[in-house]
């Protein structure tokens, strides 16, 4: 009888250590699905669309911006830094997929250079030269009556718009 209960306790216990494998593959599978697009700034990732796509929406354009493509394909290019999704819709409207983008500081080696509140960036690459980063600081940046920085933020967005001006300027052949 003793031989009995430890066969059967060894089967639980084996069937448990199974039950318990299943479920953190199932959770692994659930988290590998959940991985967000990650993409530098200034740098661009192909997206293979669903099937059936008709709607692409940003959530906050001045994050990342996204161009369709042909076969099914976008381009995902990174604005700023920061998080935002992006959410695919069939003709429906129901949702086919949503995805969360990342954008990530650029990953050349850069030296940051700061002189009190200000910053200018250099990319080394292999040679040390200035390079256009947000949240760098120029004789633009600070407030012509105190003399002091100007708001972090609104330098910050007017970058951003100076950028994307000049990345169509350049990418229309102007």
């Amino acid at each position: 009888m003793t031989a009995f209960c430890l066969r059967a306790r060894s089967a639980q216990t084996a069937l448990a250590w199974l039950l318990a494998a299943g479920v953190l593959a199932a959770a692994a599978t659930a988290a590998a699905a959940e991985q967000p697009i990650s993409v530098h700034l200034d740098q661009a990732k192909i997206l293979k669309l669903p099937d059936r796509a008709a709607t692409v929406v940003i959530g906050d354009p001045l994050i990342a911006d996204l161009s369709i493509q042909p076969g099914g394909l976008a381009v995902v290019t990174g604005k700023a830094y920061g998080a935002t999704n992006v959410v695919v819709l069939d003709k429906s409207s129901a949702v086919l997929m949503e995805k969360t983008i990342e954008v990530k500081g650029p990953d050349e080696p850069l030296v940051a250079v700061y002189r009190g509140v200000t910053r200018q960036t250099y990319s080394c690459t292999p040679d040390c030269s200035p390079r256009a980063t947000l949240g760098d600081t120029s004789k633009d940046d600070f407030d012509k009556d105190t003399g002091l920085p100007a708001d972090y933020f609104g330098r910050t967005l007017n970058q951003s718009v100076t950028r994307a001006t000049q990345a169509v300027a350049a990418g229309s052949g102007h």
